[in-house]
């Protein structure tokens, strides 16, 4: 049984419509969005449809701020320092290609590194002859943080590590690399695109200077919105690699000004209804409690991964000291294709992952195609009793 909490979970699926239509186990790809974010939704593409974009934008004004103050709350930033983008990778990219990066410089990463990041990584070396320093595992399978201080040189110029990645459980020990990155003072970029929403994500805590997120996952906002924070004091490190007049000030015929704060990385069109929705996302998680929701996510995913473990055949792959809400598994002669298609037909959502999402890892580890998982606190022990019965049937 799983561990009572004082998280209702009747209400919060109550708010979630999508709980009356499937089986939704694919949170870490997209979220179920609660009524109040789809209300905030909805309403605002309402307002543009009536009284026109920029009308509605400008009426909405004090919503579209909130989202400002709902992310600097929850990530513990200060104000200035999120910018809103178009989704995480977005994000993730005004950082990287903003760095100044000269023959030689070195890009610390570890294994669990999203593809994403890493083809942005093989470009920068083709284009400007950086060098990418790959950190190993521990022995939980974790970045290896001993090997991450005997790694770092004269010549590295970012960190850049995947907080949860794509492909498992894991939660790296994003503080404990912060630790290391402040004491050498390299500047340090999280990928928090799976994490924030699921685990705590305070930016003091963890040390970063940079890190991206995205509102449709485990936030449970709309898709096509993302966000950056980026600490103060790490401002100038970096410019971003376009500016519009969002981003900047034209002050004369030959000279521009760049935005005070996070701004700097924004631009001027974008998706005003979806984040004010991201808003009300991050609001509904603010006023529910985020302890509690970790905590629930936290023992669906345990009570998951003991069910799934006791299935002939079945392998659980997930690794690491700590484990979020994501569960991946294969099976030793049915192809994770075949286990994804059979459960959509019975209206269960899960995700089919290929290797080549997460290279690195997956060769390291020679990780077949795998299902993926991923739960959130409105999801139920019955929920989870049927995702294993149906998976049981299909391999059977």
């Amino acid at each position: 049984m799983l561990q009572a909490t004082k998280l209702d979970v009747d209400a919060l699926r109550a708010d979630t419509p999508g709980c009356d239509h499937v089986l939704h186990f694919n949170n870490a790809g997209a979220g179920l969005m609660p009524q109040p974010v789809l209300d905030a939704l909805l309403g605002h593409l309402t307002r543009e449809a009536l009284i026109g974009g920029y009308e509605a934008h400008t009426a909405a004004k004090d919503e579209y701020q909130d989202t400002y103050r709902a992310l600097e709350a929850l990530l513990g930033a200060k104000k200035g320092e999120v910018a809103l983008l178009e989704n995480a990778t977005r994000a993730w990219d005004q950082v990287f290609y903003g760095m100044d990066f000269k023959p030689g410089d070195r890009v610390i990463t570890a294994n669990a590194s999203y593809a994403s990041n890493y083809i942005a990584m093989l470009q920068q070396q083709k284009r400007h002859g950086i060098e990418i320093d790959v950190i190993g595992n521990d022995s939980h399978g974790q970045v290896d943080v001993e090997t991450l201080k005997r790694t770092i040189g004269p010549r590295t110029r970012l960190i850049c590590l995947t907080h949860i990645p794509t492909n498992g459980g894991l939660v790296n020990p994003a503080a404990e690399v912060g630790r290391i990155a402040r004491k050498h003072n390299v500047p340090y970029l999280l990928d928090a695109c799976q994490s924030v929403g699921q685990v705590e994500v305070d930016v003091d805590a963890i040390g970063c200077d940079f890190l991206s997120g995205t509102g449709r996952k485990y936030l449970r906002g709309p898709r096509g919105t993302g966000f950056l924070y980026v600490r103060s004091e790490s401002l100038d490190l970096i410019e971003p690699p376009f500016l519009d007049l969002r981003a900047a000030d034209w002050v004369s015929r030959n000279e521009y000004r760049m935005a005070d704060g996070a701004a700097r990385f924004e631009n001027w069109e974008g998706f005003v209804a979806g984040k004010i929705a991201l808003g009300a996302a991050v609001r509904y998680l603010l006023e529910l409690g985020p302890d509690l929701i970790f905590q629930c996510i936290a023992e669906v995913a345990a009570h998951l991964r003991t069910e799934l473990s006791s299935v002939s055949g079945i392998t659980v792959q997930d690794i690491g000291l700590r484990k979020g809400g994501i569960v991946t598994f294969s099976h030793e002669s049915v192809d994770a294709r075949t286990i994804r298609d059979r459960l959509s037909e019975e209206d269960i959502n899960a995700h089919f992952l290929v290797p080549k999402w997460s290279r690195l890892d997956s060769e390291m580890r020679h990780l077949p195609n795998m299902i993926r998982a991923s739960v959130h606190a409105y999801n139920s022990e019955e929920e989870v009793g049927r995702f294993v019965e149906s998976v049981k049937t299909i391999v059977a």
